[in-house]
């Protein structure tokens, strides 16, 4: 093991319960040190970085945005920081403890030795805050006149991007089962339902875990790189249960518009990636919280691109088509997570079902495909054509 300062990460909707074990983390260890940003002149163009031990503040700085994105300006800052403390404080491991509409996928790529992500969770407001149709506008927490982000996009990236969950307060037994669904590769720890933290025991749980796996991608991508997406689990407990959803033939553009209310609006939480008959080179990704859905470009899928460009996906993702090829489809292939709360599991199955070719359409081929009407057409990007 590495004898090089190790950053663990702090995010968290709730900054009250954020802050609360970052201090706890601080006081066990007089090295460690505290990197944070204030995002709350942020719409006035001021992000202040402050960077602490726990009894000291080192430094407060002021970045003034030219740009006018708050999340760029907290990941353009976070990289020269840690590089700089790393050199300054060589013995001294770093928190990083992230504001609270800022999502960690936005630093995973900095070229800095991430120890853990670890996600806080504020057991009194986290279910209302999951279910919730609310903007960060109705919070005052939007980082930009144009952040449109919904509080439970960003819990819920929050929570699928940690290594190790943290729940700050008295959760029920619903509050662990849907945790357990949305994440079920994070280790949960629980801390803040008595009066007294035992700060040691909490370090010695989230710092130098080596928790972190750089490889593994966002969560809309996971099954494209071979990792588990989700549980399949229709009966559930404590009335929380998940849906697995895995399909070879393409969706029917018209017929998943058409069912984007029902697939929104009942589970808590989507994702995943798909592939629909209208544009089959592209692999899509699907994300939806809150009522909304956000469809992505996850590039190409391999049976699209000629073999020698085969080489530029990752080895995971290469192997993963290989054990999942069809002859037919390639790689191509459905695969979505659904969590909710007392889910109907056999009627979401049969209407995303009724959402794919028919037998018939199926047997029409591709080039009849390119015919049907597309109501994604402006909304899913496009990837280019590939070539020779």
């Amino acid at each position: 093991m590495t004898n090089a300062p190790r950053v663990t990460v702090l995010a968290g909707f709730s900054s009250a319960a954020t802050a609360a074990v970052a201090r706890a983390l601080l006081v066990t260890d007089p090295s460690l040190v505290l990197l944070t940003h204030d995002l709350s002149a942020v719409r006035e163009g001021v992000v202040r970085r402050t960077i602490r031990t726990a009894t000291e503040v080192l430094e407060t700085t002021e970045t003034h945005l030219v740009h006018g994105c708050a999340s760029c300006a907290v990941r353009e800052d976070v990289l020269p920081a840690l590089v700089r403390l790393s050199r300054e404080r060589p013995d001294s491991d770093i928190i990083l403890a992230l504001p609270p509409a800022i999502e960690p996928e936005l630093i995973r790529a900095a070229a800095v030795h991430f120890d853990s992500f670890v996600t806080v969770v504020e057991a009194g407001t986290f279910l209302d805050d999951l279910t919730t149709t609310d903007e960060l506008t109705h919070r005052d927490l939007h980082a930009a006149d144009n952040d449109h982000r919904g509080v439970a996009d960003v819990l819920t990236r929050q929570l699928e991007s940690a290594d190790t969950i943290v729940v700050w307060g008295t959760p029920d037994r619903l509050h662990d089962a849907l945790l357990h669904r949305l994440a079920p590769w994070a280790a949960q720890v629980r801390v803040g339902d008595t009066p007294a933290v035992n700060c040691t025991e909490l370090a010695a749980q989230l710092l130098r875990s080596d928790r972190h796996n750089p490889a593994i991608p966002a969560t809309p991508a996971r099954a494209l790189e071979g990792y588990p997406l989700g549980l399949h689990d229709p009966a559930g407990d404590h009335g929380v249960n998940a849906v697995l959803f895995e399909a070879r033939r393409p969706f029917h553009p018209d017929r998943l518009h058409d069912a984007l209310d029902d697939l929104t609006g009942l589970p808590v939480r989507g994702r995943g990636q798909l592939w629909i008959a209208t544009r089959p080179a592209t692999a899509i990704s699907w994300e939806s919280a809150g009522g909304g859905v956000l469809l992505g470009n996850l590039g190409h899928w391999l049976t699209a691109l000629p073999r020698h460009r085969w080489s530029e996906a990752s080895p995971m993702r290469r192997l993963a088509a290989d054990l999942t090829w069809d002859p037919y489809y390639g790689d191509r292939r459905t695969v979505l997570s659904f969590i909710g709360l007392g889910l109907d599991a056999p009627a979401l199955t049969a209407l995303l079902n009724d959402c794919l070719l028919t037998d018939q359409e199926l047997a029409e081929g591709m080039e009849s495909w390119q015919t049907l009407a597309d109501p994604f057409a402006d909304v899913i990007p496009l990837v280019s054509s590939p070539t020779a």
